[in-house]
């Protein structure tokens, strides 16, 4: 099989947008939590999240006539693209069309979609000042005033849709809906098609818009989000005694994938290597881990298998690490038993990006990538009262000089979905 590098990575996310900008927040240990600003959120029992703020992102990495078909995941996700297709300098007529293809994870573009429930609602009110309701009433007033291409911008696949017209992009073309996984299996299956030679080329991340009415009130209903509303930028406190919940966020992770022969030849930036991924699934409860932590096992050890690796070769774990209390002592229970006493440094870049959801896992193997190469670690910050039943080194609070040259990022989502890849500095 042929190996697989990474050439180019874009990032839209709280803290930076951009591959330089988002490695210094990273090592600056900065936190994008913020009091929410895309909506009035008073009455709401969370107001705090990880927005990016439109101001930052590039007017140029985007057509304008594009932009109007394109809810804001697939917006972050084409300006991550751009991105990171300038960050693996490759040219237009590099790659032929039919060798270049997306995986891309999604996640909130559907049913969640603002302008679908404002119009609603105007609907239900014409309804009720023309006499009361009838389905004949709310058609009328529904296709009168929704924009039909509101339709368009809510399906899930449209982010990988659309980066391949924007990229000209014309080979395999797939879209993964597995929560918080997502990204991470996306990638993973884009290095399967590289690997099997059916691309040169393979534009894989993922991307997710949640910070809205809708998302933020279904996280907050399952009991996920952190309720440190007067105090935002240390909500989230992954692996901590007081962890309780995670800052939802939003963005989108994009990496250029390519094969390692194909890169060489056109001189391309080698910037890392995937070299493994597994995905498993815990068949157990919806919203809940196995105790045993056996599914998040056996996502890590098939990925280094998929390798070639032994634990005793990773050094450093990119962890899911939401901030949940259930989560981080599960993830700790996987690794302290998959890697007994030897456990690397793990550490949690949700701490500061918050949890970009179906994004969360391109997100977070690229500042894999970028700390690998830079030869530091990624710190959890917020970290300041140990947890007993979270006992491993991780990173508290300050980034670290160190040398790894293999890492594991890992993912893991509602419905039991387990997720892991190996990654490796250039």
């Amino acid at each position: 099989m042929s190996g697989v590098v990474v050439t180019g990575m874009g990032v839209v996310c709280a803290t930076a947008v951009g591959r330089s900008a988002f490695a210094e927040a990273l090592r600056a240990g900065r936190s994008g939590a913020a009091a929410l600003q895309a909506f009035d959120a008073s009455g709401f029992p969370v107001r705090i999240a990880c927005e990016v703020t439109d101001a930052t992102l590039p007017e140029d990495a985007v057509p304008p006539k594009s932009r109007k078909l394109m809810s804001r995941a697939t917006w972050f996700a084409a300006v991550a693209a751009s991105l990171a297709r300038a960050d693996a300098a490759l040219d237009g007529d590099a790659v032929a069309p039919e060798r270049m293809g997306i995986a891309f994870g999604a996640g909130g573009m559907g049913t969640v979609d603002n302008e679908f429930l404002d119009v609603q609602l105007r609907s239900m009110q014409e309804c009720v000042e023309a006499g009361g309701f009838t389905w004949a009433r709310f058609c009328d007033a529904y296709q009168r005033l929704l924009n039909p291409l509101a339709a368009i911008r809510a399906l899930p696949n449209l982010a990988a849709g659309t980066l391949g017209i924007l990229h000209d992009a014309r080979g395999c073309n797939l879209t993964v809906a597995t929560a918080c996984t997502s990204a991470t299996q996306a990638i993973g299956e884009a290095l399967r098609a590289l690997q099997r030679g059916e691309v040169d080329v393979m534009i894989a991340g993922g991307a997710d818009a949640m910070v809205n009415p809708t998302g933020m009130l279904g996280f907050h209903l399952l009991g996920a989000l952190s309720r440190r509303n007067d105090d935002p930028a240390h909500a989230c406190r992954p692996f901590d005694r007081a962890r309780d919940g995670f800052v939802i966020g939003e963005g989108a992770g994009v990496l250029f994938l390519e094969r390692e022969e194909f890169a060489r030849a056109r001189g391309a930036p080698i910037r890392g290597r995937v070299l493994g991924y597994a995905s498993a699934c815990d068949a157990y409860r919806m919203t809940d881990e196995r105790p045993d932590a056996s599914g998040a096992i056996a996502a890590m050890r098939g990925a280094l298998r998929d390798a070639g690796f032994e634990p005793r070769d990773v050094a450093y774990i990119n962890a899911h690490g939401t901030g949940t209390l259930m989560n981080d002592r599960l993830e700790t229970l996987a690794i302290r038993t998959l890697f007994g006493g030897a456990a690397p440094p793990v550490s949690s870049t949700k701490s500061m990006v918050g949890h970009v959801l179906a994004g969360a896992g391109a997100v977070e193997a690229i500042a894999t990538l970028i700390a690998m190469q830079e030869g530091w670690l990624p710190p959890t910050i917020n970290y300041t009262d140990p947890d007993p039943e979270c006992d491993l080194d991780y990173v508290p609070n300050c980034a670290r000089a160190a040398s790894a040259h293999v890492a594991l990022s890992n993912s893991f989502g509602f419905g039991g979905q387990n997720a892991c890849l190996v990654l490796q500095s250039p």
